[in-house]
């Protein structure tokens, strides 16, 4: 049983190489490490050769977290990995939590595992950043229909069938788009209490701004609600327009009962019949949408088989 701990990370030469160390080197057959370095500026390659790291993988610019994750469990893949765990390269997750994280694979218990930090211990966390992942996993737990306590959570762990399922198709985060995907495709999936330290190697390169991280995360998870799930959502959009269009329609039947002509009311009768044509036309998006969505599963799935056929024969 081969396990690969990869490590997506910007600019963090100041922990990375205590990150590594952190990492037991016996809770699996085979442990190897693998730093994901996303255009890093300053020392972090070098320090991770020191702390230890088994493979570096170097982006020339910085792409964002959701690329480096991606490039990161492809190169797992490659590496043999029965096991990967994702972890920060800033120290605040607990490498020695590994075994607690991956427990319920080696158990044959789950597909993915969350470490969850409202389950565990949380030693810091500014108020800010502790709204938005409330209200963010609120949102993915509607929106996947799972119970989870700790949808940003970025120490994670998959099964090697897990990953080959995963397709990151988001440019800025990995995190929610990776459970409505797991979620869709019926992957188990556990949570484990973790403990989260203090960060104490200057703000969060990927939270700097909350109010700029909701938007885009609030976008990754639209979008990935709306490419699963179109016919909800278009259909959800469609009777939005076609209840209020239907509200002014009474309001012109109220009045050509009242006077017997409809002239007084002639914008609300055009506002009527446009509200209802745009939510009759949003419903056709979406049995075209799910029409399309039923090719992508069949793409995922050939997907699937070619890196299985790939990945099984190296």
């Amino acid at each position: 049983m081969k396990l690969v701990v990869m490590i997506p990370c910007c600019d963090e030469e100041k922990t990375i190489a205590s990150v590594i160390e952190e990492i037991p080197r016996d809770c699996c057959d085979e442990v190897e490490i693998l730093v994901i370095d996303d255009g890093s500026t300053d020392n972090t390659v070098q320090e991770a050769e020191k702390g230890g790291a088994d493979r570096i993988l170097s982006f020339k610019k910085n792409k964002g977290l959701a690329p480096a994750f991606r490039a990161g469990l492809q190169a797992a893949l490659e590496m043999g990995a029965d096991i990967i765990v994702n972890t920060d390269g800033d120290g605040q997750y607990n490498g020695k939590e590994i075994p607690k994280l991956i427990e319920p694979i080696l158990d044959n218990r789950a597909d993915f595992v969350l470490g969850s930090r409202t389950k565990g211990h949380i030693e810091y966390m500014p108020l800010q950043k502790k709204i938005g992942n409330r209200i963010a996993t609120f949102i993915t737990r509607q929106v996947t229909g799972y119970p989870v306590s700790d949808a940003q959570s970025g120490f994670r762990a998959f099964t090697r069938d897990c990953a080959m399922r995963l397709n990151v198709m988001a440019d800025y985060t990995y995190v929610q788009e990776t459970l409505i995907q797991a979620t869709y495709y019926g992957l188990v999936i556990e949570e484990v209490p973790i403990e989260f330290r203090r960060r104490n190697a200057g703000p969060s390169r990927l939270i700097s701004n909350i109010w700029k991280y909701a938007q885009r995360a609030g976008v990754t998870i639209a979008r990935g609600y709306r490419d699963f799930h179109p016919l909800d959502t278009f259909f959800g959009i469609g009777s939005f327009f076609i209840l209020v269009g239907l509200l002014f329609g009474f309001r012109v039947l109220f009045g050509y009962f009242k006077t017997g002509v409809v002239a007084g009311y002639l914008p609300s009768a055009v506002l009527t019949v446009l509200l209802i044509l745009i939510g009759v036309s949003t419903m056709t998006l979406g049995m075209i949408a799910d029409i399309l969505k039923t090719q992508r599963k069949i793409q995922d799935e050939i997907l699937y088989r070619l890196k299985k056929m790939e990945y099984d024969n190296q």
